[in-house]
């Protein structure tokens, strides 16, 4: 894993978001990469399909 300050900070590096049913999505934030420069800005703001229970669509 790289530096500390490369890390995606939604997930903490592991690529993966986890609900509070322990169902896994893919992180939005760094697309499942896991690392993302701090410094940026999160150009991604499109809000997240989601079905009757609120789990995110893929």
């Amino acid at each position: 894993m790289g530096s500390r300050d490369q890390v995606c900070l939604a997930c903490d590096g592991r690529g993966l978001l986890m609900d509070d049913e322990e169902w896994q999505y893919t992180c939005k934030i760094c697309n499942g990469d896991g690392f993302m420069p701090q410094h940026t800005n999160v150009a991604n703001r499109q809000l997240a399909d989601t079905d009757e229970m609120n789990r995110i669509l893929d």
